[in-house]
């Protein structure tokens, strides 16, 4: 792998794919088949995403805002680690929340 700096205020907020409606994104590291790798999530107020899971472990910081994850409530500075093949969620944002989200390949 070779070495990266991104500035995450020279990117777009876009879309984010396979997120609820309003859920934007700032990609800052992809696979080789462009999959993100590394984001930065936006979630609106009033998120809510039901339990999935994925094939590679998940890591969620919290830079802002606070979420739900079952009954457990999520605050700024919060570290979240999800193994992969675990079922994790049902996701919830009252207020919205900003994340820096990392899935290991």
């Amino acid at each position: 792998m070779s070495e990266t700096s991104i500035n995450s205020a020279d990117l777009s907020w876009e879309q984010a794919e396979n997120y609820p409606a309003g859920t934007m994104r700032k990609t800052l590291r992809k696979d080789s088949s462009g999959k993100p790798l590394t984001m930065l999530l936006k979630l609106p107020p009033g998120f809510s995403m039901d339990e999935h899971s994925h094939i590679f472990a998940e890591h969620h910081y919290l830079l802002e805002g606070e979420y739900e994850v079952k009954d457990e409530i999520f605050r700024t500075g919060h570290y979240h680690l999800i193994s992969e093949h675990t079922n994790h969620g049902p996701f919830r944002s009252p207020t919205g929340a900003l994340l820096l989200v990392i899935w290991e390949s």
